[in-house]
């Protein structure tokens, strides 16, 4: 029966793998992050610089230069062929970590099989893991070089090696150095450090020019990597820029915490590997790693649904209702699918950064500190009295959040269209052309429209002459975004902006006074709520 089981399984497995490779390889846009290293590289071996390379979307090379070196051999082959190689070395790197997952879940060996196969299936419906198979990622590897690394399941001599190898290609995996110090593995932190610099030296030999501006300009400019307040970045850095903390206060309180969350669950690791649970400690550390960096896209999070799984295959009920909200969490993007149902501000910010607060809140509770170590034959609570500590942790957090004002009104999606952008349909679709656009105008001081997208809500329209300037809110509390008022057309001024959701936003026009003349809020909502049927 359990052969059976692990077979379906496993059938389930492949068939999510090929349907998601199927799908990423009809986009458009397949793989564009492979592409930038196959176009980087390119440019590289025909003597042009490293990192000025930019691909059609503008996307730069942004990992140091022997990352260049481990990946040139990429060229080789045409990029249709490569694309191919790098899905199926994407499937089989989720398989691997799995393995180490059931490694790290059971210690009966009869088991371990079904619990490999069902790691891998969770991975493989994950965001983090769709998104590395999207966009032709190396996070998954580098998650696994490190993974191999923290757990000791590599040779004793060459314990440590891949940590710095990883770290060479992706400087995250560095804060695994400071585990090694912390549970005594000096020698493993001795390797790992050598191999880094090593790799560093050799591409400085191979790549001089590149090495010298990565290490003194590109490795400082986190901008190239994108908008780091944006969705995606579910770091505390990205969260912090998203509640708006000003550019003076963030880089303390953002170190601040960052050696507050490190310093916790390296101890909490420190406590796991002492009880031999290599597994989970490592999983922390990595975990640590993505509420650290000052950028974790959705690809960089596959430590947080590692520790989503063995948080659901713990003994407690706490600790199993966690992982599957952490889980739930990391399968979908809570944002999208509950922020049109949020109440209060607060609580949108809650959907929005749930990654970030998830994997937060892991590293400093760590698996429950050492509960989980202990033997599922050890003493439980009563089921009843662990069900309401849940209820009532759940509710104070989500009561805590409902009074927040402030944090949705960041918007990092928000922006305001320019007069270049009017020729974009996409941007400007309430009125197109000056006769459309004088017909569309009334005596309303605002006449606007909206569209809805998967992560955004899109607003545009005219106003009338009574209207000198025009300002929007995202949320209760929140800053004010001027909105441009374009001369497109003679006789008519039409404006278009975007934000993450209409469902706290509010719109006022104000006259050359100064005064308020319109606002519109609840209208905000209701035209959202049309746009979306």
């Amino acid at each position: 029966m359990r052969d059976r089981r692990v077979a379906l399984v496993w059938a389930a497995f492949v068939v999510v793998g090929t349907v998601s490779c199927v799908l990423v390889a009809t986009r458009d846009d397949r793989l564009s992050d492979l592409h930038i290293y196959y176009g980087a590289l390119s440019d590289l071996h025909a003597g042009r610089p490293l990192y000025e390379y930019r691909a059609a979307n503008g996307g730069p090379f942004t990992y140091p230069p022997f990352a260049a070196l481990v990946l040139g051999p990429i060229t080789l082959v045409g990029e249709g062929v490569l694309q191919g190689i790098w899905l199926v070395a994407t499937c089989a790197a989720v398989v691997a970590v799995a393995a180490m997952v059931g490694v790290a879940l059971s210690d009966d060996r009869s088991r371990r099989p079904l619990v490999v196969a069902v790691a891998a299936t969770v991975l493989m419906l994950s965001a983090p893991v769709q998104s590395n198979l999207r966009f032709g990622q190396v996070s998954i590897f580098i998650v696994l070089l490190a993974l191999l690394d923290g757990m000791g399941l590599v040779p004793p001599r060459l314990r440590g090696v891949l940590v710095g190898l990883a770290a060479a290609i992706k400087l995250t995996p560095l804060l695994f150095v400071v585990y090694f110090l912390a549970t005594g593995r000096y020698r493993d932190a001795g390797r790992a450090v050598a191999t880094f610099v090593a790799c560093a030296g050799l591409a400085a030999l191979v790549l001089p020019g590149e090495s010298w501006i990565y290490w003194t300009e590109a490795v400082r400019q986190t901008s190239r990597i994108g908008n780091l307040a944006s969705l995606g970045n579910q770091s505390v850095h990205g969260m912090l820029l998203r509640v708006g903390v000003d550019e003076a206060t963030l880089p303390v309180l953002w170190a601040a915490l960052v050696a507050a969350i490190c310093g916790v669950a390296l101890l909490r690791a420190r406590q796991l590997a002492a009880r031999a649970r290599p597994g989970h400690a490592a999983v922390l550390v990595g975990c640590a790693t993505v509420a650290a960096s000052p950028v974790s896209w959705t690809h960089h999070q596959v430590w947080p649904v590692l520790a989503a799984m063995l948080l659901v295959g713990a003994s407690g009920i706490t600790q199993r209702v966690a992982g599957a909200a952490l889980l739930a969490a990391m399968v979908v993007s809570l944002g999208a699918v509950l922020g049109p149902v949020s109440a209060r501000p607060g609580v949108q910010f809650l959907f929005e950064n749930a990654r970030t607060v998830g994997t937060c809140l892991l590293c400093l509770a760590g698996f429950g500190g050492v509960a989980v170590a202990a033997a599922r034959g050890s003493r439980r609570p009563a089921a009843r009295r662990a069900w309401l500590r849940v209820g009532v942790t759940a509710a104070v957090a989500l009561a805590f959040f409902a009074v927040q004002p402030l944090p949705a009104g960041a918007d990092p999606t928000f922006k305001a269209y320019a007069l270049d952008d009017v020729a974009n349909p996409r941007y400007f679709f309430v009125c197109r052309g000056p006769a459309e656009c004088a017909a569309y105008a009334t005596d309303a001081p605002v006449t606007f429209g909206t569209r809805a997208e998967k992560t955004k809500v899109r607003v545009n329209g005219v106003v009338s002459d009574r209207v000198a300037r025009l300002e929007y809110y995202s949320a209760p509390g929140g800053a004010p975004r001027s909105i441009p008022l374009l001369a497109a057309y003679p006789g008519t001024r039409t404006f278009s902006f975007r934000s993450a959701s209409m469902a706290q936003g509010r719109l006022v026009a104000y006259d050359v006074d100064g005064q308020p003349v319109a606002s519109y809020d609840d209208e905000l909502a209701a035209a959202l709520r049309r746009a979306t049927r």
